[in-house]
């Protein structure tokens, strides 16, 4: 078990967050600026599966606006934060909006140029699915990562084959752990989502995840609850969905588990509240804040306390 590493303490936060993480690598707070690159997923297209996963709206992109050029979305997210702040500030590009490294190289180095070449941009991050990485993408990121601040965000959700089956992910956690070490030799920073809450799974499965996440070591961690979205094939099954509490005391364990130098780049989510069926709780985000700050503190615990190397 390890001391508490208070590195932490600017944020007042018990766990590694992503604004202590750019206010240390860029001086500054840095925002992200979503994207939509006009991508679709072989988990929706055919090549591998149809239907994208159970639980997946379009590609998950709530905040991208499609259709437009990559610079016009940075300059409407860049207006979007400067009527918020008054002021224009440094933005991570995000490609969010489905599986973003699924495309020919030639079309994925104009759209990641472009929007590295947008006045405001100073890093840029990556979402994608761990089997869409070939060589000569990976050559691509490798090349990207020297001119700029790269992150690849690989979905991982789960570790356990049972719910990958359950909620057509269409890539075995075989898959995604060749993916994920393809990124991690080539010393690319790597960013992976769990989602807690996905169908029958328990506590011991979920922190369970979070203990072979672990053992990854990966740069950073975004944990979020499982949002029921209208339309979705999920929308559909009966399971038990997580409680706010059960949820926090979730993330809590799971925080415990994870490597105090990972950057926790989320904690909860954010579903389109225009679609969301549930759980209701999910949509207070404050809350579900303050309450996994509130359950750390009364535990007098954190980040990496019982983390082992």
């Amino acid at each position: 078990m390890q001391k508490s590493p208070f590195i932490y303490s600017s944020d007042n936060k018990r766990y590694h967050t992503l604004n202590y993480y750019n206010k240390t690598v860029f001086g500054k707070k840095v925002y992200k600026a979503v994207i939509d690159g006009g991508f679709t997923c072989p988990n929706i297209d055919g090549t591998k599966g149809t239907g994208g996963c159970i639980f997946c709206d379009g590609g998950s992109g709530y905040f991208t606006v499609g259709g437009i050029g990559v610079k016009e979305q940075l300059r409407l997210e860049s207006e979007r934060i400067y009527r918020k702040f008054g002021e224009y500030k440094p933005v991570t590009a995000y490609f969010q909006s489905n599986t973003n490294t699924y495309a020919p190289v030639e079309v994925l180095r104009s759209l990641y140029l472009t929007a590295l070449d947008f006045p405001n941009v100073c890093g840029i991050s990556i979402g994608t699915r761990a089997d869409c990485l070939g060589s000569d993408v990976i050559d691509l990121l490798r090349e990207l990562n020297q001119m700029t601040r790269l992150t690849v965000e690989l979905g991982m959700q789960t570790v356990h084959e049972s719910t990958i089956k359950k909620i057509n992910r269409c890539c075995s956690h075989s898959e995604f752990l060749e993916g994920y070490y393809k990124l991690k030799s080539n010393n690319i920073r790597v960013c992976l989502h769990i989602i807690n809450g996905l169908p029958d799974e328990t506590f011991g499965m979920m922190t369970e995840t979070a203990r072979q996440t672990a053992v990854l070591k990966p740069d950073g961690v975004k944990i979020q609850m499982l949002h029921i979205i209208r339309g979705t094939e999920i929308e559909n099954l009966d399971f038990h969905l997580l409680t706010k509490d059960e949820y926090i005391e979730t993330a809590v364990r799971q925080l415990e588990l994870l490597p105090p130098e990972t950057v926790i780049e989320r904690i909860t989510g954010d579903g389109d509240k225009t679609k969301l069926v549930a759980p209701l709780w999910s949509a207070d985000k404050i809350s579900v804040l303050g309450g996994i700050d509130k359950k750390l503190a009364e535990l007098d615990t954190w980040q990496g306390k019982f983390y082992k190397k």
